[in-house]
């Protein structure tokens, strides 16, 4: 092998081998062409905004919905699958009237910050454990300056994020990559 020749080698192996383990997930799940975009409820990536809200009227009527903070989200009560009951509050983001975004926030109904049962901590393994059941294993911990530790999967087109908002609740955002600009950090924007 020429020196030039080990020289391009060398950088190549240096090019690939410099990528995070979230870039190169997000490249192998982008490449598959495959396609996941359940949300959670019955939502789904692409789904029109009159079929969210049908879907969320629904919830509403058998008393499993409400309106969440501020009247800006939708809030559904969890009542299985952590520890304790908590809310889920989340609203789309739409773009040509179909979602390409879900954020989410999970929070124990009962929080308080003398319960320690209750902390963020506890709610961040509450929800990790949750969205496997939900979503399979495959989700890997990375750093981020702005957010501190967050879990990420890819799975195809769709994103799944979530990590510790202080002082009591866990962000989850779901993103459609395929319709959105891809994030090397795994960030994004919140």
């Amino acid at each position: 092998m020429t020196r030039i020749h080990f020289f391009l080698l060398a950088c190549l192996v240096l090019a690939v081998s410099c990528k995070s383990r979230y870039e190169r997930m997000l490249e192998r799940e982008l490449a598959s062409g495959e396609r996941h975009d359940s949300l959670f409820l019955g939502l789904t990536l692409g789904m029109d905004r009159k079929t969210f809200f049908e879907i969320c009227w629904n919830y509403n009527k058998k008393g499993e919905m409400t309106q969440g903070s501020n009247n800006l989200s939708a809030r559904y009560f969890l009542n299985e699958g952590l520890k304790a009951p908590a809310y889920l509050d989340f609203y789309p983001t739409f773009s040509n009237d179909s979602i390409v975004e879900m954020p989410a926030l999970f929070t124990y109904k009962d929080w308080a910050p003398w319960i320690k049962a209750y902390s963020t901590d506890s709610l961040l393994v509450d929800v990790k454990q949750l969205l496997e059941r939900w979503y399979g294993p495959g989700f890997i911990e990375i750093k981020n300056k702005q957010k501190g530790n967050l879990w990420v999967k890819v799975d195809g087109n769709r994103r799944i994020r979530f990590f510790k908002r202080e002082p009591r609740e866990v962000r989850m955002i779901i993103t459609d990559m395929s319709k959105t600009p891809q994030t090397v950090n795994g960030a994004g924007n919140e």
